[in-house]
């Protein structure tokens, strides 16, 4: 039966000359770790919860009335908090699968020998890390339809990209799918590259063509870093609120955390807002499951 050794102190030591064992020394580095996540992480995810079960409004010096479970019915029962819901899954799709085709694609083309790709590599990894407002800003200028690089390049005009309620959506997941795409390509290739080289080797001696190749050996080997890198992307995409507060101000590009920004700091419905967000928490968390679920299967083949 395993056992776990710890390696004794050196006597010769500062920390054995004051008196300090092992577990100590672990201590001192571990519970100042503990009381910080416990005080900036924790204790807000409390005081909000409880917030969320009262009608508090944080511009008012009223105290805070407990309702119960008023405000959760009250968004559960409004069309509109629906639509913004309905807004964020549409986003999130294109945005998730735009970024896994790009990245993955892109992957697939830099698994290979080719001149410069360290430095190919690394340029296109500069988009993820720029600053979302900055590249919300940077954006906006291409789509600008007066002047904008994107409508004279595909000769579109005066083509209004985000005053169109209809296409401001897609141009806000655009942006993103350009942003994000080098974070999938990134985890794309460090999967391509732990693929056993033996398998290509083989399917090439038994004359397997290319779809064959990807289908039954490159996708089921990358499937589990692929998985990963949309739980990642999904959670972010569904928590975005840089990037379309920033690009535009249309309904149709109201995701739910620009409403709850919203219902927070222009409405000052504390109580309301802290319940949305609980909301969008349990959401995510679902989402993550399901996701979470499916990567044990995929990794159990």
């Amino acid at each position: 039966m395993a056992t776990t050794m710890i390696t004794p102190l050196n006597t010769s030591s500062r920390a054995a000359s004051r008196g300090l064992s092992d577990i100590s020394i672990r201590n001192l580095f571990i519970i100042p770790t503990i009381v910080f996540l416990i005080v900036f992480n924790i204790f807000p995810l409390i005081y909000s919860l409880g917030y969320s079960f009262t009608d508090f409004r944080a511009s008012t010096n009223a105290p805070a009335n407990f309702v119960g479970l008023k405000n959760y019915r009250e968004l559960l029962n409004d069309p509109y908090i629906w639509n913004n819901f309905a807004v964020t899954a549409k986003y999130v799709i294109v945005s998730v699968l735009g970024q896994v085709i790009v990245g993955f694609g892109t992957a697939m083309l830099l698994n290979r020998d080719i001149p410069l790709k360290g430095l190919i590599t690394t340029l296109l990894l500069l988009p993820m890390m720029l600053s979302m407002a900055v590249v919300g800003l940077f954006w906006k200028l291409l789509y600008d339809p007066s002047w904008g690089v994107i409508n004279w390049v595909l000769d579109l005009g005066k083509f209004q990209w985000l005053g169109d309620p209809k296409m401001a959506l897609y141009a806000v997941a655009f942006t993103d799918i350009w942003m994000w795409s080098p974070f999938v390509m990134l985890l794309s290739l460090a999967g391509l590259s732990a693929v056993p080289k033996h398998l290509y080797e083989a399917a090439a001696i038994d004359r397997a063509g290319p779809f064959y190749t990807f289908f039954r050996i490159t996708l089921p080997l990358v499937a589990p870093i692929l998985m990963i890198a949309v739980i990642f992307r999904t959670m972010e995409a569904f928590k975005t609120f840089d990037l379309a507060y920033v690009l535009s101000t249309q309904p149709s590009t109201e995701v739910i955390s620009i409403r709850l920004y919203k219902m927070a700091f222009q409405e000052w419905q504390t109580g309301r807002s802290c319940a949305l967000a609980y909301i969008v928490l349990i959401m995510v968390l679902a989402i993550t499951n399901i996701y979470v679920k499916y990567l044990n299967k995929v990794k159990e083949r």
